[in-house]
């Protein structure tokens, strides 16, 4: 069997996600902090493909902690695809931003990336096979005013995947970012959509269901040449 594991994989994009590579004959491993009704409701539409692994991606103990569990009841299995993908908005202008907003996004963003992906790394090296697939943002490339926290953690990660993307491209390991604009998701929610489409060539927000096709062609086999690349999807929105 394949496995791949999607954090932040209950709603909005993660969930997309989910389903894309399940319909790709994943066994899709649904990760989640809190929200277990959304999460099994991502599992059903995935058509049972796959199973729920609830942690907070920002805690490096209970990330590893489940991530070695999973290991013990799959024995001789592994993860070869990790999408990263959990993240939170705090926004607020820098002036006015609580200390703890500044660390949280980070912790889940940035932290939570080394925390999911440095223990899958061994087993990826081993097999000389992976995929790693890391949520970024057009806030990390471009930068947003009152995102300074969000633009932060975007363009770390941003920057680690172009370095870590040279440290295992000989294991056969690609690393890349996507970096979607609007996506009508529910952290777009709150957004004034009809204004802000103006701004966009494409005059839409894209839905998740674009930027899922992207990540399963980034994680599949055909795509063993691309690495440490970041790609855009935002409609011409910033290129």
């Amino acid at each position: 069997m394949k496995y791949a594991l999607v954090t932040g994989g209950s709603r909005g994009i993660g969930r997309a996600v989910c389903i894309r590579l399940a319909q790709e004959g994943y066994q899709v491993i649904v990760n989640y902090a809190s929200n277990e009704a959304e999460a099994r409701k991502t599992l059903e539409l995935m058509g049972g493909q796959g199973e729920l692994l609830p942690f907070d991606v920002s805690d490096s103990e209970a990330t590893r902690q489940a991530l070695e569990q999973w290991q013990q009841n799959h024995d001789g299995e592994y993860i070869e695809v990790v999408v990263n993908n959990a993240g939170i908005r705090r926004d607020n202008v820098m002036a006015l931003m609580p200390e703890g907003d500044w660390h949280r996004v980070l912790d889940i963003t940035l932290s939570g990336f080394f925390n999911v992906t440095q223990p899958l790394l061994p087993a990826m090296q081993l097999h000389k096979f992976g995929r790693i697939v890391n949520m970024a943002s057009v806030s990390g490339l471009k930068g947003l005013p009152g995102q300074t926290n969000y633009s932060a953690a975007k363009g770390g990660i941003i920057a680690a995947t172009k370095a870590l993307a040279q440290e295992v491209a000989r294991r056969n390991i690609t690393v890349n970012a996507v970096a979607p604009g609007f996506i009508k998701t529910d952290m777009t929610e709150g957004l004034d959509e009809a204004t802000l489409k103006k701004t966009i060539p494409a005059n839409r927000f894209g839905t998740p269901e674009e930027v899922a096709d992207l990540v399963a062609f980034l994680a599949s086999p055909q795509a063993g040449y691309i690495t440490g690349n970041v790609v855009s999807i935002n409609g011409g929105l910033y290129t």
